[in-house]
């Protein structure tokens, strides 16, 4: 079975996990962080996806966000987030996905996410495109930031308040060079509406590796750039040293995505 089959049929199985538990689960906060949301369903999900794998590819290394790291000492690594959006999922708001991607080294190949109250499935393959339920999708192919909707990720940093409130600043100096604001709460929600040129572009300052492997295959497929916040590459030299890392994300078509590096640098 090739990588992008595989990774389809698994997520069309996790996401009926999904759609049966929603609106029925309660949820807990992960210590340390109250962004962090868990719910019975990701952990669910997470064992369900990793069962697969092991089926499949038994030989290769797996990061899921909730079981942790399976160590292979394999050149692949497959990386889950079983329901990106928890926080939404918990409480009943359909805005969450679920992802899975893959690493050769530290190269993204193959990934995908599906949204399961919509059944909308991104799929993409190193130098095969990304497709949206089996259409080939691109970024958009406006030039003017002003004209485009950017979806914008933020959660308040309790540990680091003054790291929030200049994060607002940055984030005031970009709304006022767009169309207008968005932001779902889901990395596989903003990210697809990048992917399949509805939005310009996807930021956001604070995430794990399991929240861009994924998404940086499906824009990059797309046409688009995917890039740290800063416009720099993202290292993920020794994939499974870093899980506790953060990642930061700036994805754009490139045009939109050059017009952001230069608001962002002319604020830092």
């Amino acid at each position: 079975m090739d990588y992008k089959s595989f990774i389809e049929n698994s997520l069309k199985e996790a996401s009926k996990i999904a759609n049966d538990s929603f609106g029925k689960v309660s949820a807990t906060t992960k210590a340390g962080d109250n962004n962090q949301v868990l719910t019975e369903t990701d952990l669910a999900i997470g064992k369900f996806l990793i069962q697969k794998i092991k089926q499949v590819y038994p030989d290769y290394n797996i990061i899921d966000e909730e079981s942790g790291i399976i160590d292979n000492h394999s050149e692949y690594t497959f990386v889950i987030d079983p329901i990106d959006g928890t926080s939404n999922f918990a409480v009943g708001v359909p805005t969450y996905g679920i992802m899975m991607g893959l690493l050769k080294n530290e190269t993204p190949i193959a990934g995908g996410f599906i949204i399961p109250p919509t059944g909308d499935l991104y799929l993409a393959e190193k130098g095969n495109g990304t497709h949206l339920n089996g259409k080939q999708i691109f970024v958009t192919k406006e030039q003017n930031l002003l004209n485009c909707l950017v979806a914008y990720g933020i959660d308040g940093r309790q540990d680091n308040p003054e790291f929030t409130k200049n994060e607002t600043k940055l984030l005031g100096e970009i709304v006022l060079n767009i169309r207008n604001l968005r932001t779902s709460g889901s990395e596989p929600i903003d990210v697809g509406f990048v992917a399949s040129g509805k939005y310009g572009a996807r930021l956001n300052q604070y995430g794990k590796i399991w929240d861009v492997v994924a998404p940086q295959i499906i824009i990059e497929e797309a046409g688009g750039i995917f890039t740290d916040f800063w416009g720099k590459p993202i290292d993920y030299t020794n994939p499974l040293t870093k899980t506790d890392q953060n990642f930061t994300v700036c994805a754009a078509s490139p045009k939109l995505h050059m017009q952001l590096q230069k608001i962002i640098h002319a604020k830092i």
